[in-house]
């Protein structure tokens, strides 16, 4: 794919999921902290703060907004299946990548945190009801999102973040 900013492609979906697409999904979210630990394993300072593109942003602010994304998704999870639609608060992303947090934390912290947030979040998941992944929360400029969609959303999330390093390594031969 000549697009860097969509290695994989953008997201679609074509639900619903059948149980295998479902299965798929819950494997992928289980196994993105691993993967993207295999992604920045053995990378310096300075190839951690290279962007993954140009205009990009760094490798060490894509770790950063991985569990910042995945822990949003999953307040998301909770709230939908304990309030009636509730409607979220997006968050400004590019704007969460330029904090202090983002730009100094050692990498290792939200690795850590990934790891940790993905084994409560697939416990919840595989835990779900036929019915239960029918519910919604309403996103302001999305509309409602099932939370069958959402699953497959952020599988793909965790794949296409972990693609732009992996990708980044094999153009600089890292």
């Amino acid at each position: 794919m000549n697009d860097l900013r969509y290695p994989i492609g953008k997201f679609h979906f074509d639900g619903p999921l059948s149980e295998s697409q479902k299965e798929a999904s819950l494997d992928t979210i289980a196994h993105t902290p691993a993967n993207l630990r295999a992604a920045v394993s053995g990378l310096s300072d300075a190839q951690l703060d290279t962007p993954y593109r140009p205009g990009g942003w760094t490798v060490r602010q894509v770790v950063h907004h991985v569990p910042d994304s995945h822990l949003n998704s999953y307040v998301r999870f909770k709230l939908a299946l304990t309030e009636d639609e509730p409607t979220i608060k997006p968050y400004a992303e590019d704007r969460w990548a330029e904090l202090a947090d983002t730009k100094t934390t050692p990498i290792g912290v939200s690795l850590t945190l990934l790891e940790s947030l993905h084994d409560r979040w697939v416990r919840l998941l595989r835990s779900l009801t036929p019915d239960e992944w029918k519910r919604t929360f309403r996103h302001p400029a999305l509309g409602a999102m099932t939370l069958e969609k959402t699953l497959a959303l952020y599988a793909w999330h965790g794949r296409h973040h972990v693609t732009h390093i992996t990708a980044l390594r094999e153009r600089e031969k890292w």
